[in-house]
């Protein structure tokens, strides 16, 4: 009988024939991941502008997500930033597979780590801690960095295509130690009661789960109350998990004192929390923050500003 998927273990590989085309393009991913770092940046560069191109949905998307957060900024600024989004995209690409699938040593030199004792106290006692961050380029490459100084495990959705939902999880456990899907909130639970550290980004709403309005950037966002519910049911403190890639081509990890009075009774208003932590992110490296995704599709009003 095949092995089956826990938060510690990817079980299994799917190896029907209908899955064959996927496993080609992970191989093709895997090889990818394996190139010099320094020709990767280059082509992430590349394969960035041509995204831009090819993407055309998305790119009206991030361009619109930038009006709506950025109304300071004018047109051209507002496009300088859009083209800069793409590259990050790009570079974000090579990131994740060399993350999953290759070696982080290139990425490791110039590392910069900032706030770990915040971590250091939060965990003392025993504590669980959900550190908070949001989908940027680089959060899977930062991810496993932090996963160097500390027992991380991740909450996440699935992919749908089983041959990549398999390779990724296995990929991620090389260096996470669990890895627990949206739905597994039970498991999630037990190992931040037991004193783990459990990596978390709400910052994508979805169906699922209860969900509250609160501003992004000024704007109304549906946004998940996960990390109160979280917090409220195991006990956890929170914190927030900044990353970015600087100029010099390094990454820092920033690490924020633990949430004061956190959570409260009030799930809208911790909910608001953390989006504006998220957002503090997002503005610190605009560049960086996954634009590309709908985050403002529901609206109080029903209106799409998409459409």
């Amino acid at each position: 009988m095949p092995e089956p998927a826990s938060p510690t273990s990817a079980g299994s590989p799917p190896l029907a024939p209908r899955h064959w085309p996927t496993w080609l393009l992970v191989g093709a991913c895997v090889l990818l991941a394996r190139l010099p770092w320094a020709l990767q940046r280059r082509l992430g560069s590349a394969v960035g502008a041509v995204l831009a191109l090819a993407m055309r949905g998305r790119r009206e998307v991030a361009a619109r997500n930038l009006a709506l957060c950025f109304p300071e900024l004018d047109d051209a600024a507002r496009r300088e930033l859009l083209r800069r989004h793409f590259r990050a995209l790009g570079i974000g690409l090579f990131e994740f597979a060399r993350a999953w699938w290759g070696s982080v040593a290139p990425l490791r030199r110039g590392l910069r780590i900032e706030g770990l004792e915040h971590l250091e106290e939060a965990r003392a006692g025993g504590r669980g801690v959900i550190l908070v961050s949001g989908h940027f380029t680089t959060l899977e490459a930062c991810g496993r960095l932090m996963c160097d100084h500390v027992p991380l495990a991740g909450m996440y959705r699935p992919h749908g295509q089983p041959p990549l939902e398999w390779a990724v999880k296995r990929g991620r456990l090389r260096y996470a130690v669990a890895m627990f899907g949206r739905e597994e909130l039970r498991p999630a639970i037990r190992h931040l009661k037991a004193g783990g550290v459990l990596w978390f980004a709400p910052d994508q709403e979805t169906r699922r789960g209860d969900s509250v309005f609160v501003p992004f950037f000024g704007v109304p966002a549906s946004s998940l109350t996960s990390t109160h519910q979280l917090a409220r049911l195991a006990g956890a403190s929170v914190l927030a998990f900044a990353h970015e890639r600087r100029d010099d081509g390094g990454y820092t990890l920033r690490l924020s004192p633990a949430f004061d009075h956190f959570p409260t009774t009030d799930a809208t208003a911790d909910t608001a929390r953390v989006m504006q932590a998220i957002e503090a992110m997002a503005r610190a490296v605009p560049a960086q923050y996954l634009w590309i995704h709908r985050r403002f599709k529901r609206q109080p009003d029903g209106v799409d500003p998409y459409a």
